[in-house]
């Protein structure tokens, strides 16, 4: 598995005209060998080759890798980055994860100063853009437990419930389902609160009529979830239940025209131009999506500037929403697989307004 990523990290790198690149993202590292340390301030660096010849940069501090490549060890008090420049090709370019540190790259290119640095992250992000079959089936669990958290934190919407109790729950939940972690930190906002689209749960306490918006994932075997609902407590003002309506409708049109070839652009303008349509164009204030993989957001988006085609392998959210400043704001967000032949929506809680409390 881990060999067939790396072939098509390679590729990546071939058409870019590069024989060499440094890969720091420890998240990046493990999707290509299975091993994973989070490095603090001290280097880490998987070295690839076109030959073949990779090489994992250690600190000695870090766990025994199983990594099959060859692997350079360090202290704390060696010189870390000349290593690396002994087995670096100073003569052709050098690919650097954009995530490299700034301490370690520029005493590299001091001491290589006729080699050229390339940003090439894509050769990673791009193949990581495209979930295997594997990391299809850990994401798919990690939603099937976010469907259910977010229906055990819908029952206990009730009046006199804050948000930070609400949110304190769904962590506890992700726990109890033996997650690593949540994704994100958890969004729970009541009535104007919602308006903001990334408000961070308080002691505001739910009253009739408030809307409540719960945006949520959480981390299972290191891959993500994420989802939004939106509900009312004990009653829906006809205004907002038709905001609702109107914003769940922009979500399942994106989500129709899901398929390989659509211009990720495209999906974005369809919702957008359905939000804007009926007046409220100017109130949905944020592209239409993200990619999600190890983390919540990963390279690549669905808005108006991502000119991509879908792929199948993709997943990302669809998450059109509605926000009426000082009032109401409303969320619909799915996260989707693109498929051989349309896409498989992930989440499976009901998208229809419903009262809750």
């Amino acid at each position: 598995m881990y060999q067939e990523r790396i072939k098509k990290v390679l590729a990546a790198m071939e058409e870019m005209g590069l024989e060499q690149m440094l890969v720091s993202n420890p998240n990046s590292i493990w999707y290509l060998t299975g091993y994973y340390v989070f490095p603090y301030e001290r280097m880490l660096a998987l070295y690839l080759r076109r030959d073949g010849n990779h090489i994992l940069f250690l600190n000695r501090l870090f766990p025994e890798p199983e990594a099959d490549c060859r692997q350079i060890w360090f202290s704390d008090t060696d010189d870390c980055v000349a290593m690396v420049a002994e087995q670096v090709d100073g003569s052709k370019p050098l690919g650097i994860d954009k995530e490299w540190p700034a301490m370690f790259l520029l005493p590299l290119m001091d001491r290589l100063p006729g080699c050229r640095c390339v940003l090439a992250s894509d050769c990673v992000d791009n193949v990581q853009a495209c979930k295997d079959s594997v990391e299809q089936n850990l994401m798919r669990e990690a939603s099937r437990i976010n469907d259910q958290v977010m229906e055990r934190a819908a029952a206990r919407l009730k009046e006199g419930v804050t948000e930070k109790e609400i949110a304190d729950y769904i962590v506890s939940q992700y726990a109890a389902e033996g997650c690593d972690s949540e994704a994100f930190q958890t969004i729970v906002s009541f009535g104007p609160n919602a308006a903001d689209p990334h408000h961070e749960p308080d002691g505001t306490v739910l009253k009739a009529g408030d809307c409540i918006v719960i945006d949520m994932g959480c981390k299972k075997a290191r891959y993500c979830s994420d989802m939004t609902r939106t509900y009312f407590c004990k009653e829906a003002p006809a205004e907002y239940a038709a905001i609702h309506d109107l914003v769940r409708s922009a979500n399942e049109l994106a989500e129709s025209m899901i398929r390989p070839g659509v211009p990720l652009c495209d999906l974005d303008k369809a919702a957008r131009d359905h939000i804007a349509a009926a007046g409220y164009g100017e109130y949905f204030t944020h592209r239409l999506g993200h990619f999600i993989g190890q983390n919540d957001h990963e390279k690549g988006d669905v808005s108006s500037a991502n000119h991509n085609l879908a792929k199948p392998g993709m997943i990302f959210s669809i998450e059109p929403g509605i926000y009426l400043p000082d009032k109401f704001g409303v969320r619909v967000e799915d996260l989707v697989l693109v498929t051989e032949d349309g896409c498989e929506v992930l989440n499976h809680v009901d998208k229809h307004w419903k009262t809750v409390g």
